[in-house]
């Protein structure tokens, strides 16, 4: 998997912290930024963005460059609906030579790894074979298998993105869209750190486990008053 942070909003925290002081000032939007103390805003945006108020960070959103995903990542991955994607077709682009995740569990066993294997080298021949027969890549495509690597282009805007890793980073979604969202976690930590500076699962940034799953290394612990 490769991700990569291809663009975002030029001063995308200034951006979005104007938005805040503007909803509390008499002042104009030029005129804020005309007289900005860049301090006091983001000091600002810390606040407003720990007191849940995150609709200002709709203002800033983040293009993504993804590879080398499986399409089972993408079906999920689509499932977020405010955000802007453009994946790589398979009806138009002829998919001849292997290219398939290997999910952990099934790599790390050699025996399991060699019939996983063994099993997409016959996909694939009669993927192949379909197409040497003059059959259509967008109807051949109908015997590759979700573990087919495919290449996705993603937007999101801030707050999206706050939503998406509340779900997505928690350890029980699935492996892979897991290790997709703390990629993009770490890159738009960089990018926005005062945004995203508590961003993560729900554990994290709401104290609590929605799946109430006590047995998680993650799950929420009390202290010695019993607060979480």
């Amino acid at each position: 998997m490769n991700v990569e942070l291809i663009t975002a909003t030029p001063e995308g925290e200034l951006v979005a912290a104007l938005a805040a002081a503007l909803t509390h000032s008499d002042m104009t939007p030029e005129k804020l930024k005309e007289e900005r103390d860049e301090g006091k805003l983001t000091a600002l945006l810390g606040r407003v963005m720990k007191m849940g108020h995150t609709s200002v960070a709709e203002h800033v959103s983040f293009t993504f460059a993804v590879s080398g995903v499986s399409r089972s990542l993408t079906h999920q991955l689509v499932r977020h609906r405010i955000a802007s994607y453009s994946q790589q077709s398979q009806r138009y682009v002829s998919l001849s030579q292997p290219s398939y995740v290997t999910p952990p569990k099934i790599g790390r066993d050699e025996r399991l790894r060699g019939a996983y294997g063994e099993t997409m080298a016959r996909i694939w021949a009669e993927y192949n074979k379909l197409l040497s027969l003059g059959i259509p890549a967008e109807d051949a495509r109908y015997v590759l298998p979700n573990g087919s690597t495919t290449n996705i282009i993603v937007t999101m805007n801030a707050r999206a993105l706050l939503n998406f890793f509340e779900l997505r980073c928690c350890n029980h979604a699935q492996w892979e869209i897991r290790e997709l969202a703390w990629k993009m976690l770490n890159l738009v930590r960089e990018a926005a750190p005062t945004i995203f500076s508590e961003a993560g699962p729900a554990c994290v940034t709401k104290g609590y486990c929605p799946e109430h799953d006590t047995g998680c290394p993650r799950y929420p612990k009390k202290s010695e008053k019993g607060e979480e």
